[in-house]
């Protein structure tokens, strides 16, 4: 498929900032499906991931695809599924042939949506045209390459073991096979120079990718980069990523890149269906190691460990280590705070309208930093995102 018929299946493109399309997230049903395994672990991960190291062979990948196939089994039917992401992990890191397993059984079980939206992660280093045209075969539409930096120093702090030319073969590689190419980068690694940030944007945008995702570096705790930073090694500068991320703002639209969320952009038509859904606080199930779902108003979450998600799937037991049911105040809080992420705002329902017009509310909305408009709260200044989500979760539902 070209790039030209990509874009005739779009002849009338929804604007990814659109408001209606924000609302309609809300529901859509996504289905997420955690593949863990890594050749090796980076620095700043803290996902669920097993390495070669830690017992992430062929044989495990087997085992693994057929406890997950058994895992979905164990859903009550939920579909039809707007969306399927495969994350992890590196989902690329198992064949065409193990992911259309999956596909095949969330389908027979659940029911896809036409035309529903199959995405995979997946890392530059494993990547060939043969592959992709393998996995389009079994009905992924959508593919997001962890791309990061097209700096080879950068990449090295990152622990990623891609070069920047295979970042650059991979994406042009997929360009003409799939209906979305997503480039995730990542922005604000210490030591990284405006230049090389801006350098890495010009090569990015030159791709002209259909979606483009971009994460300031965080720390997360009990990571390699935790450790390292507590050691004294130099940690994020915020100021130099808030720098980053306004030069990323102002340069996207150059290649039709609307700014959709915080900290993704996408091309009209192009837009995230499962993120979207996640961020309306939709309903999705997830499955595999470590994976969270969100139905009928309970959240519940996987174990993380391989070994016991292994031997709870194959003794016939959901391999949950928790859930919670969230009250109706309570969800609604979490609809506002999540929204707020949107580009589009959220819809401010009885929890919104009470931040607004309370102190910190009115704070806010003097500064400048969010508005109302109509029934929607809408910030402004997207940097302070989540300075306004912590706010309207400090007031009671």
């Amino acid at each position: 498929m070209t790039r030209d018929s990509r874009l005739r299946l779009n002849s009338r493109p929804v604007q990814p900032d659109a408001p209606g399309l924000a609302d309609a997230a809300a529901h859509w049903r996504s289905a997420y499906v955690h593949i863990p395994f890594c050749a090796s672990r980076c620095p700043y991960c803290d996902f669920a991931v097993v390495t070669l190291e830690e017992g992430g062979t062929d044989d495990t990948a087997e085992r693994y695809v057929q406890a997950v196939i058994a895992e979905i089994a164990m859903e009550p039917a939920f579909g039809p599924i707007d969306a399927v992401n495969f994350g992890g992990g590196t989902p690329s890191r198992l064949t065409a042939e193990q992911l259309g397993r999956i596909v095949t059984v969330l389908d027979d079980r659940h029911g896809l949506a036409t035309g529903a939206e199959i995405s995979l992660e997946a890392n530059p280093e494993d990547w060939t045209e043969q592959y992709g045209a393998a996995i389009v075969d079994v009905g992924f539409r959508r593919v997001s390459f962890g791309v990061q930096s097209f700096d080879p120093a950068v990449l090295a702090y990152l622990g990623r073991s891609h070069t920047p030319e295979q970042g650059e073969a991979a994406v042009r590689n997929a360009i003409d096979q799939f209906v979305t190419v997503n480039v995730d980068l990542i922005y604000g690694t210490p030591g990284e120079s405006a230049a090389s940030w801006e350098a890495t944007v010009d090569r990015t945008l030159s791709l002209e990718p259909e979606h483009l995702s971009a994460y300031a570096l965080t720390v997360e705790g009990g990571t390699a980069l935790s450790r390292s930073i507590a050691d004294g090694a130099p940690a994020p500068d915020p100021d130099d990523q808030a720098d980053k991320y306004e030069h990323l703002v102002a340069r996207a639209p150059e290649v039709r890149l609307v700014r959709y969320e915080v900290s993704n952009w996408c091309q009209p038509g192009h837009h995230c269906r499962y993120n979207l859904s996640i961020w309306a606080m939709g309903e999705f199930v997830g499955f595999g190691l470590g994976a969270h779902d969100h139905r009928e108003g309970r959240r519940s979450h996987n174990v993380r460990r391989l070994d016991a998600y292994l031997d709870m799937v194959e003794s016939g037991v959901r391999p949950r280590s928790g859930s919670e049911q969230l009250s109706a105040p309570e969800a609604e809080r979490e609809r506002v705070a999540i929204g707020l992420r949107l580009a589009a705002g959220v819809e401010a329902g009885k929890h919104g309208l009470r931040f607004l017009e309370g102190a910190e509310g009115q704070r806010h909305l003097a500064a400048g930093t969010l508005t109302k408009q109509g029934n929607r709260i809408v910030v402004e200044r997207p940097l302070m995102t989540d300075a306004v989500a912590r706010a309207t979760l400090s007031v009671s539902p």
